[in-house]
């Protein structure tokens, strides 16, 4: 099957993008590195009238360090994050996530910002990019406005973009030094998406943490304070305090009903926190 008829525009800059879909509607789709937009288009699961490549926006494509947090393009690739192509300010947590995406071909053409508008359960920065703490730009004709990732992601397959809006930019603040981290997931095999997620960042001085369960066929699960997993109270012995009943518990009140399925996503979430305390 091949994707049904439809226009294309390719715009030479951030503006004419924005007026492009200001005034198309809503039959229409971006496309940066086309790695999930492409399929859906040959299965004919979308049919846009228009389709707008971004993926030559220099604007796009630019990632610096301003201030307390890194300001990364929606174009830029994971295999530019993989490659160490832009600043790190996460100490290479970044890097691991981007490299465990898929297989390098997908790599070298899907970019963050477009899987985060995909908002793929199983995809990687929709649950890595909230325990980070990172926040993700949209712009439209009508102005720019910001939002925690955890926000943005309205459930499978779908965020909280609007009409003729874009993503412009994902905004990941400095890692502190005392802080944490681990990210899991446990795939059929390598390159598949996963079937269960967890990305945490605890930091014991603080006694704060950020807990992720992804890959759930809804929106991540998301903890901005998970002390409950860990008898109540985050110290440096955090990796002896988790505590999997309760995160089974957890599970089940959000309406996972297969102790098969719980048990998986508790046993990728205690790796990611061995990842952590290691």
């Amino acid at each position: 099957m091949k994707a049904a008829p439809f226009a294309y525009e390719r715009p030479a800059d951030l503006r004419a993008a924005i007026a492009l879909m200001a005034e198309a509607g809503e039959s229409t789709k971006i496309m940066a590195g086309g790695q999930s937009l492409g399929p859906m288009l040959n299965f004919r699961l979308v049919q846009p009238e228009l389709i707008i490549d971004i993926s030559g926006l220099a604007e796009l494509k630019q990632a610096e360090r301003r201030g307390d947090e890194l300001v990364i393009g929606a174009c830029v690739t994971h295999s530019d994050i993989e490659d160490g192509r832009i600043p790190d300010v996460t100490r290479g947590a970044m890097q691991r996530v981007a490299s465990a995406i898929a297989y390098r071909a997908v790599r070298n053409r899907g970019t963050i910002g477009g899987s985060l508008s995909h908002a793929d359960p199983a995809a990687d920065w929709v649950s890595a990019l909230p325990a980070l703490g990172a926040k993700v730009t949209l712009r439209s004709a009508h102005g720019v406005r910001d939002l925690a990732v955890e926000d943005f992601i309205a459930g499978a397959l779908e965020s909280v973009l609007q009409a003729g809006e874009i993503v412009e930019a994902v905004r990941v603040p400095v890692m502190r030094a005392s802080a944490r981290w681990g990210y899991v997931k446990a795939c059929r095999k390598p390159g598949e998406f996963a079937h269960a997620i967890a990305a945490v960042m605890i930091d014991p001085e603080l006694g704060t943490t950020r807990v992720v369960i992804g890959a759930i066929e809804a929106a991540p699960i998301f903890l901005v304070d998970a002390a409950e997993l860990f008898g109540g109270r985050i110290t440096h012995n955090f990796r002896q305090q988790f505590d999997a009943h309760a995160a089974d518990a957890l599970l089940a009140q959000a309406g996972m009903t297969s102790p098969a399925d719980r048990h998986i996503h508790v046993t990728v979430l205690r790796r990611a926190i061995d990842e952590a305390a290691a």
